[in-house]
């Protein structure tokens, strides 16, 4: 007999598994199913495998930079072979994690490929073999995958995904990059640190297309003095596989060059994982780059059918998928909810971070509003001096006339874990002037949203005015 449940939900990461708790804490008879491993692609694949790799890469650059501080060590060296072990259990501990909420909340986990039949019927093909589930309603939470590119197709030993590089037990003599977005800079970092030569080719006038130049500068200036190649305006050509590794032509502004790498990563954009869910058959929409259309509540053209995280489109963070599993749960349940939230906060791990919420001066102005752009370098910062990391700013984009806080951008150190208290301050609808006369402690780095407000409000105390 088939299994009967209230929701269905395809897909056990960051988005799924909290759509599936949700759901099952609203009284819900709820099944997540999953192919590979709970917490999907960030856990497993992305997100926290690259930030662990990121930290540890990190903390040995510190170590060997130690004597600038009075601090010496002597023969330090990265075991990547151990570094991974350890990485893998941090996923272990994350993905059990996920697993006992799922129990403790009584979701019916399947292991196993699905296939939709229809909106009510879910085909299930696990280890022991296949079962139908029949349900009420259906959570479609699949993901995304690497994009491939003609020609540079992945074969997970010389041309690689961010998957298969951050697997990697060995540091590569040398890496090819090709493009210049924030996953293939991440990973490009960890391995620059540890030893690796490192080639970015980007098709755009930028690295990070989309991000605020004067933000990149930074990342990119420290990419370039650990000896990084960076070629803009620049496309592979072809690319030749060999004993050794890979041989690419690549044509430049300055014409065509030839770079050789022990390994190339290709990181070039995400695409969504549908293939499987018949979405023309069950009358789900999606736009012309295939992602599916919802509204605010995560419906789709579907009675009964919802969609929520990578496959719902931009942006394609985790935080977001979380927050879009949340709202469906509750829809399905009968509660009110919906995607009200003013702004989604994004971060970028490269060195030194960069993040973001709200709106940048461009898109204020291109809304018709009056701004004021006010800015606190970190190198007036005791806490960045005292850390040794006094690189980059902090910017607030206001409203000229009433002072409300439209956006904020960071680049700095621990701007992924600074940005949030800018997100707080957009949702609750908060002022320059809210956020100068907030008392911040002392010697913080948050402490530099507060001098950047301070500025905004016109009597900044630890930097001149005008700067």
């Amino acid at each position: 007999m088939p299994r009967e449940a209230d929701v269905v939900v395809i897909g056990g990461g960051p988005g799924g598994y909290v759509c599936a708790i949700r759901a099952a804490q609203l009284g819900l008879k709820t099944v997540l199913i999953e192919r590979d491993q709970l917490g999907g692609i960030c856990v497993a694949y992305g997100c926290i495998p690259s930030k662990a790799l990121i930290s540890m890469a990190k903390l040995y650059e510190r170590a060997k930079e130690g004597a600038s501080f009075g601090i010496v060590a002597d023969g330090i060296r990265v075991d990547l072979a151990a570094l991974q072990k350890w990485k893998a259990g941090v996923v272990s501990t994350l993905e059990t994690g996920v697993a006992a909420l799922c129990r403790g909340n009584k979701v019916q986990v399947i292991e196993g490929s699905a296939e939709v039949i229809d909106a009510k019927r879910v085909k299930v093909m696990t280890s022991s073999g296949t079962e139908e589930v029949v349900t009420k309603n259906l959570v479609i939470a699949t993901g995304s995958r690497a994009i491939p590119l003609p020609g540079l197709e992945f074969d997970g030993r010389l041309v690689l995904s961010s998957t298969e590089a951050l697997a990697l037990e060995k540091v590569p003599e040398s890496i090819l990059v090709v493009g210049g977005g924030y996953i293939g800079l991440e990973i490009c970092g960890v391995y620059q640190k540890l030893g690796s030569k490192v080639t970015v080719v980007e098709l755009t006038e930028q690295l990070l297309p989309g991000t605020e130049p004067d933000l990149v500068r930074l990342p990119q200036r420290n990419l370039e003095k650990r000896g990084a190649k960076i070629l803009l305006k620049s496309k592979v050509l072809s690319l030749e596989k060999g004993e050794s590794g890979v041989k690419a032509r690549v044509s430049t502004p300055n014409g065509e060059v030839v770079v050789e790498a022990s390994v190339a990563l290709v990181s070039v954009g995400r695409t969504p994982l549908t293939a499987e869910m018949n979405l023309a058959v069950i009358g789900v929409n999606t736009d012309a780059k295939g992602y599916i259309v919802t509204d605010a509540r995560m419906k789709t053209s579907a009675d009964g059918v919802y969609a929520i995280g990578d496959v719902r489109g931009q942006p394609l963070l985790a935080h977001k998928a979380m927050k879009e599993g949340a709202v469906a749960a509750e829809v399905i349940a009968g509660l009110p909810s919906a995607a009200d939230w003013k702004t989604v906060p994004w971060a970028i791990f490269t060195d030194p971070e960069i993040a973001g919420v709200g709106l940048t001066e461009k898109a204020a102005v291109e809304a018709g509003l009056q701004v004021k752009r006010s800015r606190f370098s970190f190198g007036a910062l005791g806490r960045a001096l005292a850390s040794g990391e006094a690189e980059g700013f902090v910017r607030i984009i206001s409203d000229a006339k009433t002072g409300l806080v439209l956006g904020v951008q960071i680049v700095g150190p621990e701007a992924s874990n600074l940005i949030s208290e800018a997100a707080l301050a957009i949702e609750m609808g908060a002022t320059v002037e809210d956020l100068a006369l907030t008392i911040h402690p002392h010697p913080t780095l948050p402490e530099a949203i507060m001098e950047a407000a301070e500025v905004a409000a016109g009597r900044p105390i630890h930097q001149m005015k005008g700067l």
